[in-house]
Order: structure tokens, then C-alpha cells, then sequence
């Protein structure tokens, strides 16, 4: 066999995302190339036939390539981008609590991505979403409690992987504890290696135990174990807490190299290098393409780098070889066939996951329903949400700005059941304001929370209604206790 070139076991670290639903020519070269493998977002996905095709095509030039996407079920979803996952998020099986229906949505899941040609998920995520203020983490988090968030995390790696998809469990070593997006900028976890220890790390521990094949850092900084550097670039955090403590012996996956906390002061090429001489195996970018004139110049870029940081000294050949034997897991076509999946499996799970307080209104087919529209989290992107669709013959309007005003709210809705739509309506001081406001002037309110229930509910409120998620599986078991 021939000796791979410096430059094959570069491209061979690489993760990187393509525009468009079909691979362009230059993804096509890169692959015959021997490229790591690529990972698919919502805008390379119209329908499941197409992506079906399109991991085929790839396969052409390289049968033993890694393709990945984010499916969480819930609310980040790729598969489904363009109308929402039939499977509720991580939050919604946390609440249920049984590992039973956490093991199989994730079956189901794992199915789905093998149909399409997809070996591995950059899921679950095991984060504790410890802070209600979080912005990146929130339903896409099991729960807030550590014990909770480690055996449903365990069941979702085994669901997944008894599907035949490597699982990916995020993002190490938690992003739950912070109040700040990892996309825009490096946010801080602010807890002793004790705290890790007993908060951030058990949920890790399980899916290790459990046989997670890789692992996704975070671009996080702990300053107990990090300083001032990012997770993702932590030899630290990467060889001696991950590998040497926790065990762990498979394949270390970036964050996105693009995003704020990693990038925005070094470029993506540095960035991989130093997240290859942290212990990183492959290197995920790309998601965020719109900050890219032109992917492919990244990509080739990302390469001289890393060979140029081979001929400085600064990374060794050995660390190059240990990451692409790492990643050779995850390489492989999908072989496992998972048959008699039910179809009503996640809206079974939204149901049970459905959580009312106070007492709901009669007659809502007369009410009005109203959707704010608080900005979405980068990883969750446009993905459609909302009741509209599931209470046909509702008079429903979506408040899509300021200012917002509340005696016209007021007087459309006089003498019948208002119905506020929001998530995370704790977090953004306009929804949160508007809610308060009309509860404390109309008689039936009721808030359908479809983000992170807070501990915050407005004043007034005839009832609060958590759905813990915004699926479309979640909107309708909403819609049917609504609608009575």
C-alpha cells in the first residue's frame, strides 16, 4: 500500500459542509482525493430521496466516507429542515423519562439516517442545562439534572448505534451551564473541576460506558481547566480528562471551526491546526456557509495549514495518523436494517411529554391565537414551528416585531381565549413583557411555552402549557388539548 502523502492525511481529518443539494464537482475531486467526509445541513436537504442521491453520488468516488449531519429530533433537525422532525427533542423524552422510548426514538432515528446514507450523527447532546438563560442549549438538553441527562444520554447513544449510525455525544465538556451562544462568541463555564465532576462530566461517563463512538467538544472556555483557551483547543481537557480519566478511546469531533468561539480571531485553518495538536481526530466546519465567498478555498486553505504545520514542527505526522485511525470508524456504510418502526412514535412521546398548569379555556375554535417570534438559535435555524397549521378554523396571527401593541391585542381578543405561542419566552424581554402585560388585562390567557420552561410564568395566566419543544409532533399534541 502506498504511504499516504502529508496532504492525504490532512484532507483526511476533515469534516467540511457543501452548498446546494448536489455535491459540487470540487466536493466530487476532494472525495476521490480522500477526503475525511462531509456534513450535510438543512440547506442540502429538499426531500429524503434527494439526499438519498446525493450521499450515493459521494460514494462513487469513495465508498468508505464519512457523512454526518445534526439530527436531534426536536428542534434542530436536518433530515426535516424544511418542515419540522417528527420526533420530539431531547427535552420532551427527558420529562417522560422512560429509557425505553428514549432508546427507540433514537432507533427510529438512526433508521432514518441510514436510509439516506448517513453514518454518523453529531447527537445526542448530554449537556446539563443547568442555566435557564442558556441559548444554545436549552430543549435540545435532556434536563438539568445530571443523572437524568446521563441514562437518557446512554439510551440515545445505544438507539443510535443499534441502527447501525455512529453516535456523537456534545458538547464536551458541557455547554449547558453558560448563558451565552458558542456560534457568536466563546462563552464561559465558570465551575470548579469538583462541580465538572459532579454536573458537566456523568453524562459523559455514560455514553462512554455505553459505547459512543465519537465525541464532540465544545468551544467553551473553563478557565479551572482551559485558561483563557477554548475547550476545543485544550490538550488538557482533551488528553488527560477525556482520554485519560474518562477512558475514552474513540474518535474526537470539532464544534463547528467556523463559529464565533473558535475562529473569529484566528481563521478556520489555524483553528484546525490547533484543535489537531489539542487531540481533536476530525474537524468539523462549514455549517455556517454564508460567512464563506467560496468553501472550497477554505477547505484548500485548511489543508496548507495543517501541512505547513507538519513541516514547522509545530504537529507531527503521528498526530495525523492517530486521527484518521480514530476516524475510520465512522467511515463505513450503514449495514444494520431496523424494520417496524411505529409511525406515531414521536407524536406518542410529544403526548406524554405535554405538561399543563392551571385550567384551560372552553371554546377555543372562537379564540385567538397569537405566535411571537423571538429569533431562533443558530443551530436550530428557520426551521417552520408554530400552532397555525395545527388549529385549522383559529383565527391566528404572528407577531413578528416592535412595537407590539397591546390594547389593539386587547380589544381583537375581547371576550374569547387568547392563546400566546412562544419559546423561551423568559429569555427575550419583548415576548416576556407582552405576556405579562396581556395576562395581567385579559381573563384567559394561556401561554403555550414551546422553548425551555423557565421557572418564570406571567402573572394572571388562566394556564401554562409546556411542551418542551417546538416539533411539529409537539404543536400538535398542544393543538389536541387545546382544541378539547
Amino acid at each position: 500500500m502506498q504511504t499516504p502523502t502529508l496532504r492525504g492525511l490532512a484532507l483526511r481529518t476533515l469534516l467540511p459542509a457543501f452548498p446546494g443539494v448536489q455535491p459540487p464537482e470540487w466536493a466530487r475531486r476532494l472525495a476521490r482525493e480522500g477526503i475525511g467526509g462531509f456534513a450535510l445541513f438543512g440547506y442540502n436537504i429538499a426531500d429524503l430521496e434527494q439526499v438519498a442521491a446525493l450521499t450515493a453520488a459521494l460514494r462513487v468516488e469513495r465508498p468508505d466516507m464519512i457523512i454526518a449531519t445534526d439530527e436531534e429530533g426536536g428542534d434542530v433537525t436536518r433530515l426535516s429542515y424544511a418542515h419540522g422532525s417528527r420526533y420530539p427533542g431531547n427535552a420532551a423524552l427527558g420529562v417522560v423519562d422512560d429509557l425505553a422510548l428514549t432508546r427507540d426514538v433514537y432507533r427510529a432515528i438512526g433508521a432514518d439516517l441510514a436510509a439516506v446514507g448517513i453514518t454518523l450523527d453529531m447527537a445526542p447532546s448530554v449537556d446539563v442545562n443547568s442555566a435557564d438563560d442558556n441559548p444554545a442549549i436549552g430543549t435540545r438538553s435532556f434536563a438539568a439534572d445530571p443523572t437524568r441527562v446521563a441514562a437518557h444520554g446512554a439510551a440515545a447513544v445505544v438507539g443510535l448505534q443499534s441502527a447501525g449510525v455512529a453516535a456523537c455525544a456534545k458538547h464536551f465538556p458541557g455547554h449547558g451551564a453558560t448563558e451565552a451562544d458558542s456560534h457568536v462568541g466563546l462563552p464561559v463555564v465558570d465551575a470548579s473541576e469538583d462541580l465538572l465532576w459532579r454536573r458537566e462530566l456523568p453524562p459523559f461517563r455514560a455514553a462512554i460506558d455505553a459505547g459512543v463512538l465519537a465525541i464532540m467538544t465544545a468551544h467553551v472556555r473553563v478557565p479551572a481547566l482551559t485558561g483563557d483557551l477554548a475547550a476545543t483547543f485544550s490538550p488538557d481537557v482533551l488528553g488527560r480528562l477525556l482520554r485519560k480519566e474518562l477512558g475514552f478511546t474513540g474518535a474526537v469531533v470539532s464544534d463547528g471551526l467556523e463559529m464565533g468561539g473558535a475562529s473569529d480571531e484566528i481563521g478556520v485553518p489555524e483553528a484546525a491546526v490547533r484543535a489537531l495538536l489539542a487531540g481533536n481526530d476530525l474537524l468539523c466546519f462549514g455549517g455556517e456557509l454564508p460567512k464563506y465567498a467560496d468553501v472550497e478555498s477554505i477547505v484548500e486553505a485548511t489543508v496548507a495549514a495543517i501541512v505547513d504545520a507538519v513541516h514547522a514542527g509545530r504537529l507531527t505526522r503521528d498526530r495525523l495518523e492517530e486521527a484518521v485511525a480514530r476516524t475510520d470508524a465512522l467511515s463505513r456504510p450503514p449495514t444494520v436494517r431496523v424494520d417496524g418502526v411505529d409511525p406515531d412514535l414521536g407524536l406518542v412521546a410529544a403526548r406524554r411529554a405535554l405538561r399543563v398548569e392551571g385550567t384551560l379555556p372552553p371554546a377555543l375554535p372562537e379564540g385567538l391565537v397569537i405566535q411571537l417570534e423571538p429569533p431562533a438559535p443558530v443551530a436550530v435555524g428557520e426551521v417552520p414551528w408554530g400552532l397555525a397549521t395545527h388549529v385549522p378554523g383559529v383565527e391566528t396571527l404572528r407577531l413578528l416585531g416592535e412595537p407590539l401593541n397591546v390594547d389593539a391585542i386587547l380589544a381583537r381578543a375581547e371576550g374569547r381565549p387568547l392563546v400566546l405561542v412562544s419559546r423561551d419566552t423568559h429569555r427575550h424581554p419583548h415576548a416576556r413583557a407582552l405576556a405579562e402585560a396581556l395576562s395581567a388585562r385579559h381573563p384567559a390567557v394561556v401561554l403555550v411555552e414551546m422553548g425551555w420552561p423557565a421557572v418564570w410564568r406571567p402573572a394572571g395566566a388562566l394556564a401554562y402549557v409546556a411542551t418542551y419543544g417546538s416539533a411539529p409532533v409537539n404543536a400538535r399534541a398542544a393543538a389536541e388539548i387545546l382544541l378539547g
